[in-house]
């Protein structure tokens, strides 16, 4: 064993000398690149008989000291490459050294010889050898193609299609926008400094000088990921005044798993204070305290009820729901607060989180119309923590159930209607009224904005708060989350614009695309039907 740790060592001293030197050489050719010319008999390029003015001389040499700052960023950038790849080496020695110095009952994660390599600059290549980069791969049908995505210099075409996602958009998302820069200009870097094993030709302008890219001459590029691998990107540039195109293939290989933190987390002592703002809709209530006390009552234990009620009709029917749901399962932990207002969803929610007087707890904003399980209870406790994590989870919205289940001679119970499939629902991605966090977070941030009009926008606004602030946001779909379907209601008061655009919502909830399309076209299918049975009576007759 300790010869097996001198020889760990000894690699390991070798590897850093190496990479030592590698990074001098590199600073050493830097330096040289950037050096000033000190022959003072160079003159600038040109073609023998000709004369060129003031302005070509001025126009050669701004071309030149941008090649030499292009140069000089690409070394640049490479020197700092390596320092990482230096340290992130260093980091990997030691952590194998604090591995092989743990005994045998000693507790950790022991990664196999493919994902703690001894060569990085190994590793990375053949992360591209094994994926279909060059060489294409045997696919058992066409569900196993992993598809491109394309882009432009200002747009990105893409195939997979969220509600809030468009067949041709900006990358508006920071990371997603700096990624495509960054493959740009290192593919920019790639043909304007050819390594000695590129295939190409340093090529020269109409004047003799060398033809350099820029970002102009970019023409599209295509990328896509394999999870396990890294991501690939296909790159094309031409001159406008040139017939050939500049073809480039880059892959950002995926490294390692590496371990970031490890932790036990007790939730046995949670306690969730659901909040639920409420005017009339007494029988969605009574639908929701089903369900509340199958999940909260029977199964979790560790749930306080407040519910913020709008007006006086109704009133006394939530009371009654409340009164004989608890009375019956022995549960007091509840609270009703009357307002006698119109109804404000965000001035609900606002009321709710400062009617809980214990201190510190942890609130789910939920709408009576909403259904949960007892794991989404405990996804809200595991993805929320005080001043640092706020949890957003995605509602899977259900349909029309007697659009669903037309078929049927009545809607299956609600339990029942609980499956993620195209045709009964969709995942409400653009929706932010259900979220667990902090109590103390919620006050920090200053609560809702109580001068947002109209529906929806004051969980927007929320959002966005977080967004701005320092706190973690974990957005994701739930499968423990369904939003029930209710008739949607169009005001006759609306313009006509504010019209269509609620007509357009309620068939979005209405409906999947496949089941819409059967009613538009009801009436050619009973005549296909119809006709279809005239044919065959016809042909019995016959």
């Amino acid at each position: 064993m300790p010869r097996r740790g001198l020889i760990l060592q000894t690699r390991t001293q070798w590897l850093l000398l190496g990479l030592a030197l590698l990074c001098s050489l590199v600073l050493f050719m830097y330096l040289l690149e950037c050096a000033p010319q000190t022959d003072g008999n160079a003159s600038l390029p040109r073609v023998v008989g000709e004369n060129y003015g003031k302005e070509y001389y001025q126009a050669l040499l701004q071309e030149q000291e941008e090649h030499y700052q292009t140069r000089a960023t690409s070394l640049k950038r490479q020197i700092a490459q390596l320092k990482q790849e230096l340290q992130e080496m260093s980091e990997k020695m030691r952590s194998l050294q604090e591995r092989k110095n743990v005994g045998p009952n000693g507790i950790g994660y022991q990664g196999n010889k493919e994902q703690a390599p001894s060569d990085l600059l190994e590793f990375l290549h053949a992360q591209i050898d094994k994926a279909e980069v060059s060489i294409g791969a045997k696919l058992p049908s066409e569900y196993g193609v992993i598809p491109f995505e394309s882009f432009t210099l200002m747009k990105v075409f893409q195939l997979e299609m969220g509600l809030t996602r468009h067949p041709e958009e900006k990358p508006v998302r920071k990371d997603k926008r700096d990624e495509l820069v960054e493959v740009i200009e290192a593919g920019l870097e790639v043909i304007n400094n050819p390594d000695e094993d590129d295939e190409q030709e340093d090529e020269e302008g109409p004047l003799g000088e060398k033809l350099i890219f820029n970002e102009n001459d970019f023409v599209e590029g295509y990328y896509r990921t394999e999870r396990d691998k890294g991501t690939q990107y296909e790159l094309f540039f031409k001159k406008t005044d040139l017939m050939e195109y500049r073809h480039v293939t880059l892959f950002r290989p995926f490294g390692p798993l590496m371990k970031v933190k490890s932790e036990m987390i007790d939730i046995t002592r949670s306690i969730i204070n659901i909040i639920v703002p409420l005017a009339e809709r007494t029988e969605a209530f009574a639908q929701f305290m089903h369900n509340f006390r199958d999940v909260c009552i029977h199964q979790d234990k560790r749930i306080h009820l407040t519910v913020v009620y709008f007006g006086k009709e109704g009133l006394s029917k939530v009371k009654s729901i409340l009164e004989s749901v608890t009375s019956e399962s022995n549960f007091h932990n509840y609270t009703l607060v009357s307002l006698n207002e119109e109804f404000n969803r965000g001035r609900g929610l606002n009321v709710g989180a400062r009617a809980w007087d214990k201190g510190e707890v942890l609130m789910f904003f939920c709408d009576v119309d909403i259904y949960f399980s007892a794991e989404f209870l405990n996804s809200c406790r595991l993805n929320a923590e005080p001043g640092k994590k706020v949890f957003y989870p995605v509602v899977f919205s259900l349909y029309n159930p007697a659009i669903v289940y037309a078929n049927q001679d009545m809607p299956p119970p609600v339990e029942q209607q609980l499956v993620h499939k195209k045709d009964s629902g969709f995942w409400r991605d653009f929706g932010f009224g259900m979220t667990c966090q902090y109590r103390s977070d919620f006050l920090t941030i200053g609560g809702f904005d109580m001068e947002v009009k109209g529906w929806g926008g004051e969980d927007v606004h929320l959002y966005r708060k977080y967004l701005h602030g320092d706190l973690m946001v974990i957005r994701t779909p739930v499968p423990g989350l369904f939003h029930l379907w209710h008739e949607k209601r169009c005001a006759d008061e609306l313009t006509p614009e504010q019209y269509r655009m609620c007509i357009q919502s309620k068939a979005m909830n209405e409906a999947s695309h496949s089941h819409l399309g059967m009613l538009v076209f009801r009436e050619e299918i009973e005549t296909h039907l119809h006709k279809q049975a005239y044919r065959t009576n016809s042909e019995a007759v016959g």
